[in-house]
């Protein structure tokens, strides 16, 4: 008995060491950890959970560049604009671009590379050896503010949130990292472009999202609020707005992405 006793112990303290190292893992050059928490979703109906657990996770400091982006062209040919399939990718497809290897004027090296589709994204992302995240660790990972990680009790980050939210993107997008950083270290999850998550179409809603059965999922309108968790985050329902809209070969002049990558 002593003997089960001992092992299990031993066991028990291995596991523990294993979950500390994991936690104590440095992050990826560019990335930062995003800790283990609770993401509590903007609509929840009767039978939705209120809280969903995330595990920890990295996600990338920056969005992706049109530099980044060049990288994976020259060593993906098939995802050029003169080759990309139509239905990977709609007409729009890096309509910035001069060419299929040029960047141009109208997208600089170091500003967000965007008209990009959920397909390519995931590709590029697949290529990096991570993926893109999930609409709750991105939600997450923009829930913090500049100084604390709850930025919904800190005035100056919902201000500044909120001024972008209220203003449109210039015709050509400033450098990626040009803004405050936010309590993970993390630039541009507000302020600079709309970014593609893993399962964007789970944010699709139907008429007026009161539990009706109709079949057409392209209606988003102000009467789903009647389930929203909080009725005042406007840049939420922005958010979920927007990703409503999109199907996966989209391609759109303000969304970029960036990826993430599990421990």
């Amino acid at each position: 008995m002593k003997l089960i006793k001992k092992t299990w112990i031993t066991a028990a303290l291995i596991l523990v060491g294993a979950a500390a190292m994991a936690n104590a893992q440095p992050a990826p050059s560019a990335m930062a950890r995003i800790p283990a928490d609770m993401f509590r979703p903007l609509f929840i109906s009767t039978n939705d959970l209120k809280e969903i657990p995330v595990k920890s996770f990295f996600l990338d400091t920056r969005p992706v560049t049109n530099r980044d982006f060049l990288e994976f062209l020259r060593s993906n040919p098939g995802w050029q604009r003169s080759r990309v399939k139509r239905i990977f990718a709609d007409e729009t497809y890096l309509k910035s671009w001069t060419a299929d290897l040029e960047p141009g004027a109208d997208a600089p090296a170091q500003a967000p590379v965007t008209h990009v589709s959920w397909f390519a994204a995931k590709a590029y992302a697949d290529w990096k050896g991570k993926r893109l995240p999930t609409v709750a660790e991105w939600e997450l990972a923009a829930s913090a503010g500049f100084a604390r990680p709850d930025g919904e009790n800190e005035e100056a980050f919902k201000n500044r949130v909120l001024e972008w939210y209220n203003k449109p993107n210039p015709a050509r997008l400033p450098d990626v990292g040009a803004g405050r950083t936010n309590f993970w270290g993390i630039h541009d999850l507000h302020g600079l472009v709309w970014e593609w998550t893993d399962d964007f179409n789970i944010s699709m809603v139907t008429g007026d999202a009161r539990n009706d059965s109709s079949i057409d999922r392209q209606l988003f309108c102000g009467g789903g609020a009647q389930g929203a968790r909080d009725v005042k985050n406007f840049p939420a329902f922005m958010r979920y707005g927007f990703r409503s809209s999109l199907k996966a070969a989209y391609c759109v002049h303000n969304l970029g992405f960036r990826c993430a990558k599990d421990l």
